[in-house]
């Protein structure tokens, strides 16, 4: 879920909430807490947390492997200052080390090739992974919506019955939602 649709969500869940507290117990002044207002506000601190670590995260990588092509340039170079001198003595034939070029250069556009290959598969992976999440936000808002909309009618039907079981005489609360479990 994006931050937006659970703040959305938690809108429309804290005001139907807000509701049935106003009218479950209009006497009292006293703001009561839920679990489910404990295990939302504990989930989205640690959401936002792992959230803010992203980019600190992707940096640490980047620079790792930044690092690890830096050594292998590195290598190559120095190999090269060394080995020049000693290729250099050989005396190998132009048309020789042509061939080799020639086919470096293959290898090398191939490389290429195989890298931009790679980073548009995983361009397109990510897309697909994120629409699939999306996909799924979207499905678990309507579900929820549905799932509050329930709740909100079983809660509608529970306090009529408790409504009409207390006109009935002066019972207790305790009766009252021992009656309401043995009719439902």
């Amino acid at each position: 879920m994006t931050s937006e649709t659970l703040i959305k969500s938690e809108r429309h869940l804290t005001k139907e909430s807000s509701q049935r507290k106003q009218s479950a117990t209009k006497s009292t002044t006293q703001n009561k807490i839920s679990v489910c207002d404990i295990m939302k506000n504990n989930t989205s601190k640690v959401i936002k947390k792992m959230e803010s670590q992203v980019p600190t995260y992707i940096q640490n990588y980047s620079d790792l492997y930044t690092t690890y092509l830096h050594a292998f340039d590195d290598i190559f170079g120095t190999c090269y200052i060394a080995e020049k001198q000693f290729f250099d003595k050989l005396g190998i034939d132009q048309k020789t080390l042509k061939t080799l070029e020639n086919y470096s250069n293959s290898f090398t556009n191939v490389c290429s090739s195989q890298i931009d290959a790679s980073t548009k598969f995983l361009g397109t992976y990510v897309q697909l992974r994120t629409s699939a999440i999306e996909s799924y936000d979207k499905y678990t808002h309507l579900v929820m919506d549905y799932y509050a909309n329930v709740l909100s009618q079983f809660n509608s039907v529970l306090e009529k019955s408790n409504n009409s079981f207390r006109e009935d005489g002066n019972h207790s609360d305790q009766e009252v939602k021992t009656n309401t479990f043995r009719k439902g």
